[in-house]
């Protein structure tokens, strides 16, 4: 009974954490635009705010892996927390000095801390409590990011974007003096939403210091080679290479939503952060309707049909025009949502002593978020096209969809089934 309401209490505190980077996540979208417009950077220049923030998950997950090895989920938890803070209360010297590069630096540390926290979260949720309910749970606790996806742009919308924004044309018109105050009135309204959010991060961070969390050990039989030994493991190959399209997708699909509201479907500016509200409830309703429909189907079949789905939502968002584009990327807002977690789930299924190792590479595979909005960024400056460089997102759900026909044969099949 004790050992039942340990891992209770360590299943509410790691969620909470699920919803907390979700959080800060789902600002992006709101925070693309704003810089976008008060520096008067291209789709290209606007979209290495993913960069700064996913090129961590490439350079910190494996040795976030290695402290969790070295001393536990609970101190990679810790760790992870304190970055996160550190990053947030970066945002006020950044505001200060007025410089985009300074921006990203702070968004970097963020995602130093929220690399160790995915890193230790991810895993640590799948293998508390039983086995065969493990994505069941991992999907649940995703749900919480999906609130967050709900709740984080309409909050950061009120509070961070201007009303009226100023076109390129207006801010080029300025004076220099004038030109100077705008941006630092844009700038400095970013500082109050992550100061607040910084200071919240650091009470949940005494929470985890002073809570006593179940010490889970993984299957023994001890890997040799290092972390890259996990690769040994069919499903952590493909899992790599799938996480790494899937979040390239969903970043693309997510981040840039506010910009494609306004430049395509022809929605004002200060009406564009709702939809993107709309967009994260789609995400959130997604992953809980997602996790009851594995009580009935094979997580990885439900998989393979939400990618296709996709897919096909892409064309419209390419094809189509006005409302209907934004109604489509709102749609695969909705069926993207279980992939990240079953993505995760099948890779380190059966993997024993390799799970913190493959923990790391896949969470290193989250670096797609870095490439491929540029990418699509470059596609749409390059070809004059917003829409056209959607073509990106659709290939990066076909990768998912091979994924899901290639782990056909995962035992998350039973696992997900009955009860």
């Amino acid at each position: 009974m004790t050992q039942t309401k340990n891992y209770t209490l360590a299943i509410v505190l790691i969620t909470s954490l699920f919803f907390f980077w979700g959080f800060i996540h789902n600002l992006d979208p709101i925070l693309i635009p704003h810089l976008r417009n008060a520096f008067s950077l291209t789709h290209f220049q606007a979209s290495l705010v993913d960069s700064a923030v996913f090129i961590a998950y490439f350079l910190l997950a494996i040795p976030a892996g290695l402290i969790m090895k070295r001393f536990g989920y609970k101190v990679g938890i810790v760790v992870g927390l304190i970055l996160f803070a550190a990053g947030c209360f970066l945002f006020v010297p950044a505001a200060n000095t007025v410089n985009y590069v300074f921006f990203l630096a702070a968004l970097f540390v963020v995602a130093c801390g929220l690399t160790i926290l995915e890193t230790a979260a991810n895993p640590y949720i799948t293998v508390l409590g039983d086995p065969s309910k493990a994505t069941q749970r991992l999907n649940f606790a995703q749900s919480f990011n999906g609130l967050a996806a709900f709740l984080a742009p309409i909050v950061g919308g009120k509070f961070i974007l201007t009303e009226e924004p100023k076109t390129a044309e207006q801010i080029a018109a300025l004076s220099a003096h004038a030109k100077s105050v705008y941006i630092q009135t844009e700038t400095a309204s970013v500082k109050g939403p992550y100061v607040i959010l910084g200071l919240i991060i650091l009470a949940v961070t005494a929470v985890f210091i002073f809570t006593k969390l179940p010490d889970i050990k993984e299957e023994e039989g001890a890997s040799t080679g290092g972390v890259f030994s996990a690769f040994r493991h069919k499903n952590v190959t493909w899992a790599v290479v799938a996480q790494f399209f899937y979040v390239g997708a969903q970043v693309c699909v997510l981040s840039f939503l506010v910009m494609f509201a306004t430049d395509v479907s022809g929605i004002a500016p200060s009406d564009a952060k709702y939809y993107a509200g709309v967009a994260g409830l789609a995400f959130m309703v997604g992953r809980f309707i997602g996790t009851f429909f594995m009580r009935y189907v094979s997580p990885v079949k439900l998989l393979l049909l939400y990618a296709l789905i996709s897919v096909l939502l892409t064309f419209i968002v390419i094809y189509a025009s006005g409302l209907w584009t934004l109604y489509a990327l709102i749609g695969i807002a909705f069926f993207m949502s279980i992939m990240f977690p079953t993505i995760f789930a099948v890779g380190v299924e059966g993997v024993g002593a390799d799970t913190k190792s493959a923990s790391s590479l896949i969470v290193m595979s989250i670096v797609g978020g870095a490439v491929l909005p540029p990418l699509l960024g470059q596609v749409s400056d390059s070809t004059g096209s917003f829409q056209h460089a959607y073509y990106v997102v659709s290939i990066c759900f076909v990768v998912v969809a091979l994924f899901a026909w290639n782990n056909r044969s995962s035992k998350l099949r039973e696992a997900a089934g009955g009860h």
